[in-house]
C-alpha cells in the first residue's frame, strides 16, 4: 500500500492540504522528530506530513533531528518521500519563484551526523550515493510543475551548508565553481538518510534569492527568503498534491 511522507520545508511549516487529520507524537532510537506526524488524506492516498524546521520554525537546520524525523517516517510506513525546500540560486537563468528538481547534493555540512551507521558494531555500512534522488519521483515533481506551467528547471546540484548564517561571497563563488545549482541548509542531510534507509526520496526546491554572488543585488535575507516562499507557496502546494496524484 502506498503512503507518502511529506517534509514541509521554510515557509511551509503547517500547510493545509491534508484531509481527515490525525496528529500523532512519536518518539524513536534517534530521539523526537521536530515536529508532530500529521496523517491525513491528499488525491485519495495517505500522506504523513512533518515540520523539518519544527511548526513555529524554531529549530535550526543544525538542531533539526534529521535522524528522527526520517525513521519517524519509515516507522509509520510510508513507501516514498517528497519535500520541499526553499534555496538560493547559484545561476543566473534560475529566478526567484523558480523551482528545481534536484538530481545531486553536495555535502558541505559541519556537525551533523548524517548516517545510521556512525558505529559497525552490527557489520560495515557503506551507502551508495551515486544517484541519491529518486529518478521516478523526480519525473512526477518535473511533470506535474510543468503541467500547472511553473517555471522548473529538470534538474539541478544543490550545496547544502550548515548555517545558519549565509554564505560569503568567496564561499557562494567557489560552490559555482564547483557545479553547484543552488544552495540551502537541509537537503543533502535528508537524502543522505533517506538512501540508508531505502526509501524513494526526492525534493522540490524553489529559489527565493541569489545567495550573495551576484555584485548587482544586496545579499539574501532572511526576509526576502520568506516575502519570495510566500508569494508562491500555494505554488508548493499545488505541485504536492499533483505529484502525490500521480504516484503509484
Amino acid at each position: 500500500m502506498i503512503k507518502i511522507g511529506i517534509i514541509g520545508g521554510s515557509g511551509l511549516e503547517d500547510p493545509q492540504i491534508l484531509s481527515n487529520v490525525r496528529e500523532e507524537e512519536v518518539a524513536t532510537p534517534y530521539g523526537k522528530p521536530t515536529s508532530v506526524l500529521k496523517h491525513g488524506i491528499i488525491n485519495e492516498k495517505e500522506v504523513v506530513l512533518i515540520s523539518r524546521h519544527g511548526k513555529h520554525h524554531q529549530y535550526s537546520p543544525t538542531e533539526v533531528n534529521y535522524r528522527a524525523n526520517l525513521y519517524a517516517l519509515k516507522e509509520a510506513g510510508v513507501t516514498h518521500i517528497i519535500a520541499t525546500t526553499a534555496c538560493g540560486s547559484l545561476k543566473e537563468e534560475i529566478g526567484r519563484g523558480h523551482f528545481v528538481v534536484l538530481d545531486q547534493f553536495i555535502d558541505f555540512t559541519k556537525h551533523r551526523i548524517n548516517t545510521y551507521a556512525d558505529k559497525f558494531e552490527n557489520g560495515i555500512v557503506h551507502a551508495p550515493m551515486a544517484t541519491p534522488f529518486d529518478e521516478t519521483l523526480r519525473e512526477l515533481f518535473f511533470a506535474a510543475a510543468t503541467q500547472l506551467n511553473f517555471p522548473v528547471h529538470p534538474k539541478g546540484t544543490v550545496v547544502t551548508i550548515e548555517g545558519p548564517r549565509f554564505s560569503t561571497k568567496a564561499e557562494s563563488k567557489m560552490f559555482q565553481r564547483w557545479g553547484a545549482d543552488v544552495i540551502n541548509m537541509s537537503v543533502a542531510t535528508e537524502a543522505a538518510l533517506a538512501n540508508e534507509l531505502k526509501i524513494p526520496y526526492a525534493a522540490i526546491a524553489m529559489s527565493t534569492d541569489y545567495d550573495c554572488w551576484k555584485e548587482d543585488e544586496a545579499p539574501v535575507s532572511w526576509e526576502e527568503i520568506l516575502k519570495t516562499f510566500h508569494q508562491n507557496a500555494d505554488n508548493v502546494k499545488q505541485i504536492l498534491i499533483d505529484v502525490i496524484g500521480r504516484i503509484v
